[in-house]
């Protein structure tokens, strides 16, 4: 069955809509790789726009590498890749979106510790007991430990020995900083959360020390399970005050 589009409006670019609409169209399998699209002055046609916005359009399908040219024949779809992750679209600000960021944490802090466990270096270990020396001076200089917090879990995955993982870590970094941003905020408004989160830090390096990779997994995930508990518990009164305002600056709101 021929593919057809609808005319777009002035809004946002015209070439943009026009990407977007087809870029849609490929990734929901309405045309499959290797499937011509259908003639530019077709798309002109259809999408009620210049030849000049219909070039655009494709030269940006192009260049995501969505469709090809190929020459005397027209323009190919190609397997589309994986879309980039974008953490500001389909989110609310909302405890739940905080949660589901600790769920990925979760997942990739698990395995870390796990290969660090069996794979770490002396060098590694001082990287790792320095961390934890820095992080529990930030909180006793009064500060929130955010950074210093990050940083630990950063020389663990150094200690994974996989650059993969480590790069995948600083990826998402800001988005991974800002829910534990968020996480530590809740946790200094009770003196009960704080000393778990330090109880559950000294067991993962622990763990690591002694070379037990199952039990610096289990730890990891522990860990990680009960940051998504004490959000949970947190009193409504954190959320309304800061909470959500953490949690827009997270997805890529302002405070």
């Amino acid at each position: 069955m021929p593919i057809s589009f609808t005319p777009v409006k002035a809004a946002n670019s015209l070439a943009d809509q026009v990407a977007q609409a087809l870029e849609a169209s490929i990734r929901q399998g309405h045309m499959q790789p290797g499937d011509r699209l259908p003639t530019e002055l077709l798309l002109v046609a259809q999408f009620g726009v210049s030849r000049t916005v219909v070039r655009e359009a494709l030269s940006r399908l192009k260049s995501s590498g969505l469709v090809a040219s190929r020459q005397g024949s027209g323009v190919f779809v190609q397997a589309p890749r994986a879309e980039p992750l974008d953490l500001e679209k389909g989110h609310a600000a909302s405890q739940e979106a905080v949660i589901q960021i600790v769920e990925v944490r979760r997942a990739l802090e698990a395995e870390v510790a796990e290969l660090a466990a069996a794979r770490r270096s002396t060098a590694d270990l001082r990287r790792i007991r320095a961390g934890v020396k820095a992080l529990a001076k930030a909180v006793a200089d009064g500060k929130d430990g955010v950074a210093e917090d990050v940083a630990l879990h950063r020389v663990i995955a150094q200690a994974s020995g996989n650059p993969f993982l480590l790069s995948t870590l600083d990826y998402l970094s800001q988005v991974l900083a800002g829910a534990t941003r968020i996480t530590r905020a809740n946790e200094a408004r009770r003196q009960d959360f704080a000393a778990a989160v330090t109880q559950e830090h000294a067991r993962i390096v622990e763990a690591i020390e002694a070379g037990d990779p199952a039990a610096a997994r289990a730890a990891a995930t522990a860990h990680m399970n009960n940051a998504i508990d004490r959000i949970r518990q947190a009193d409504p009164a954190f959320w309304r005050q800061d909470g959500e305002r953490l949690a827009r600056v997270l997805l890529g709101g302002k405070a």
